[in-house]
């Protein structure tokens, strides 16, 4: 007999399917019992370790990865400080989100169903999912860029990794998933090595990470504008409220919870200033100018070695992995919440469930959009980062509401302080969004 089949049918009454694979794991029940039993604080924290530092670490994908070469290629030290910037609103929206999603136990498209009905949840669905394909699309062709550096063709490594995925989250408990990925998510740690490898003005990496300095080009504005994009990204915003509810993350564990959002908030930045670092002190003073992160770990071999770009090139692939896993998740919990169906990593995938149908069919479509040659992958990729860029102060903005709702949060709902930085940082979002958009205009992107 199906093991999960038979755990399904002996749920208690009134438990909603979603609600099984939370009774079935046990979670309350185990955080409980350490809260009971005087456990360690570090017990408790590994409880509900996981939705922050896998949401935070992710945002290091390979478009984020390019972005940040970028950032140090062309502009070497100067601009680095929109990394930290970016870090904070990271850790102040990811909290919000896990707040609401411990408040509500729902996903982000699951409350928006729920407070303004299904016609809005419906329009969250399509709008994150059109501006989730070209990065999943992205992460896909991180991988192939990996590949590449090992003479592996885009046909090969695609569909290969694609397939592996796929069975880790179609066979594997919610807890094995988690552990994969944090596994996974540990190869990002190449790029602080990368960062100490090329020798940077330590005096100067401070300076600029400290210090902001405004862009004197249209290029430079640019550049801080991706930054904060590629940091804030709508995906992840989905993605980790939907997981800790998944995780079954309370208001009794947010305590807790909230110390792993720091952490891989804090982490995805310092990661983050290492590539940055990396290439401001190799590329940027050799006058290099990149494209991708391929192009980054490629170039690093002459001016840093060849160990550099040994780690640049498997941080790469580790984070391609990690973000092919997760942006395809984030997306196939949003499409099953907006249709009203549950939405977990264990429920039974012997049986048709939506959540695992739109995982494998995103997972399909992206492998092979990037694993066929002379595809245009530039248009799609540049055209989800343009919807990114709409749909992120949307989705802030409602997350502020949301969060500010006192029917739906009760005692969780924010109080005056966290509107007022809330509201401010949305502002600033709001005024890096209209820059990116008056230099599109000034100049449109040639793809």
């Amino acid at each position: 007999m199906n093991t999960k089949s038979a755990k399904r049918r002996s749920r208690p009454p009134g438990i909603s399917p979603h609600g099984v694979a939370h009774v079935r794991r046990g979670f309350s029940a185990r955080f409980a019992t350490l809260r009971t039993a005087g456990a360690s604080a570090l017990a408790a924290f590994l409880a509900v370790l996981g939705p922050g530092l896998l949401a935070g670490l992710s945002d290091d994908d390979p478009a984020g990865i390019t972005t940040y070469s970028v950032l140090g290629a062309d502009h070497g030290y100067r601009l680095l400080w929109i990394i930290p910037l970016s870090t904070v609103l990271l850790v102040q929206f990811h909290l919000v989100a896990v707040r609401i999603g411990a408040a509500t136990g729902k996903g982000f498209v699951g409350i928006i169903r729920t407070r303004w009905g299904r016609h809005w949840g419906y329009v969250s669905v399509i709008a994150l999912l059109f501006a989730n394909f070209g990065t999943i699309c992205a992460e896909y062709a991180g991988i192939a860029a990996a590949g590449s550096l090992i003479g592996v063709p885009a046909w090969l490594s695609a569909p290969v990794a694609g397939v592996l995925i796929t069975l880790v989250v179609l066979l594997g408990s919610f807890h094995r998933v988690e552990h994969v990925l944090l596994v996974i998510s540990s190869t990002l740690a190449l790029y602080i090595v990368d960062g100490v490898l090329a020798r940077p003005a330590w005096s100067e990496v401070i300076a600029g990470a400290f210090l902001p300095n405004l862009p004197n080009t249209d290029a430079g504005w640019i550049a801080l504008t991706a930054s904060l994009g590629t940091t804030l990204a709508p995906w992840g915003l989905a993605f980790i409220q939907s997981y800790a509810v998944d995780k079954r993350i309370t208001t009794d564990s947010l305590r807790w919870a909230r110390w792993d959002v720091i952490i891989g908030s804090v982490l995805t930045g310092v990661i983050g200033l290492a590539i940055a670092v990396a290439c401001a002190a190799t590329l940027h003073q050799a006058g290099v100018r990149i494209e991708t992160a391929g192009d980054a770990a490629a170039a690093l071999r002459p001016l840093a070695g060849s160990f550099a770009t040994v780690f640049f090139g498997a941080g790469l692939l580790g984070a391609s992995l990690l973000a092919a896993a997760i942006v395809p998740i984030a997306t196939a919990y949003s499409i099953a919440e907006g249709v009203g169906e549950p939405a977990s990593l264990d429920l039974d995938a012997r049986h048709f469930q939506w959540f695992y149908a739109a995982f494998v069919g995103l997972t399909v479509a992206a492998i092979s959009i990037v694993a066929l040659p002379g595809l245009p992958l530039i248009p799609l990729i540049y055209s989800s980062q343009v919807l990114n860029a709409i749909v992120l102060p949307l989705h802030l903005i409602a997350l502020m509401l949301l969060a500010a709702d006192h029917s739906i949060m009760g005692a969780s709902c924010s109080t005056p302080t966290e509107k007022v930085l809330g509201w401010g940082s949305v502002i600033l979002v709001l005024l890096c969004v209209a820059a990116l958009a008056w230099s599109w205009v000034q100049q449109p992107p040639l793809f």
